[in-house]
């Protein structure tokens, strides 16, 4: 048994400090998934700073529209906010189709963003994982990977980053903000996920000891009409096989402004660029959104069990755009 010490401040400066000046330690927030890593030993903080007493919770509406989400408001809490329901659908149903109602009670909306991969060997540490252990090898490439990414992948990893919630902010342009002991600082949401590339283990660009404080959702007024659909293995607690964030904005049948984002096939929430830059200024029809999803999954790179994603995603994608152009007034 290893010892592991608890300390719990009330305010920002004091909670960065102490785990700036101390690298063995970590934050401690909903602890949905870091308490489950360090009983498995995958974690080893010596000391936990809880930061649940800070005055992180509120969900400020913005005079622009858009909305400040503290780090350490609860799941369901942001999922039921009437902002969210009715300002950015795709949030909402992003958090009520992740986890399991207990955990979104427990679990923080930062707390989201820093979840780790659910590979089974990252979990396990008897078995190479580079995200783990850098320069071990990576267990999956050959090993069980149907669930694992076929975007973004490189020859050291391809775990599949895990958040629903965080699909949508992509989609939404949202900013991560931060603070820390030189001061705070603002992250656009699409650069705070890294590829693994050659260092799997560097998941996001932050520095020792910085701390979530806040997500800003700019306003957004095509995502009036978004929708964020999961496939899964069953209806229950279950990750993405595939799942997509979307919105459109019609004008004459005709795509003026489009929001896609994919989770469950990349090995982070996958702004789906391609087909956005395919999609806009044509008409919003199944020829055209079946295109575009083939230029966004030409790059993937499957394995035998995960070969199934690369047309599991094309469907996906499609009954999304179908879905949000009828909301939108289309008639695809």
């Amino acid at each position: 048994m290893r010892a592991i010490s608890y300390t719990r401040p009330t305010d920002v400066t004091t909670a960065v400090r102490a785990v700036t000046s101390d690298p063995g330690s970590s934050y401690l927030a909903g602890g949905t998934t870091e308490v489950d890593l360090i009983r498995l030993d995958v974690l080893r903080p010596h000391r936990l700073v809880d930061i649940n007493r800070l005055p992180l919770a509120g969900i400020e509406d913005r005079p622009d529209g858009g909305l400040l989400i503290g780090a350490l408001a609860r799941m369901s809490e942001v999922a039921e906010a009437p902002a969210v329901v009715q300002r950015f659908p795709m949030l909402s149903q992003a958090l009520l189709l992740g986890a399991s109602a207990q955990l979104r009670n427990m679990a923080s909306m930062g707390g989201n963003l820093m979840q780790r991969v659910r590979c089974a060997y990252y979990r396990d540490p008897e078995s190479a994982c580079n995200k783990r252990v850098p320069g071990s090898g990576c267990s999956a490439l050959e090993g069980a990977h149907r669930g694992h990414a076929i975007l973004g992948t490189s020859d050291h990893c391809i775990a599949t980053h895990p958040s629903d919630m965080a699909v949508a902010l992509v989609a939404l342009d949202a900013v991560v903000h931060v603070e820390g002991v030189h001061g705070s600082r603002s992250i656009p949401v699409d650069d705070f996920f890294l590829l693994p590339e050659d260092t799997p283990e560097r998941e996001h660009p932050l520095t020792p000891g910085e701390l979530i404080t806040a997500i800003e959702v700019p306003p957004a007024p095509v995502a009036r009409g978004s929708l964020y659909l999961k496939v899964r293995d069953r209806e229950s607690y279950e990750f993405a096989l595939a799942s997509a964030a979307t919105a459109l904005a019609l004008e004459d049948g005709v795509i003026r402004e489009v929001r896609l984002a994919l989770g469950g096939v990349a090995t982070k929430p996958w702004r789906a660029h391609r087909a956005e830059d395919l999609l806009v200024g044509r008409r919003a029809e199944a020829d055209v959104f079946a295109r575009a999803a083939g230029a966004e999954l030409a790059p993937a790179v499957t394995r035998p069990m995960n070969a199934f994603k690369a047309e599991l995603a094309r469907r996906t994608i499609v009954r999304a755009l179908q879905t949000a152009a009828v909301q939108g007034g289309g008639t695809v």
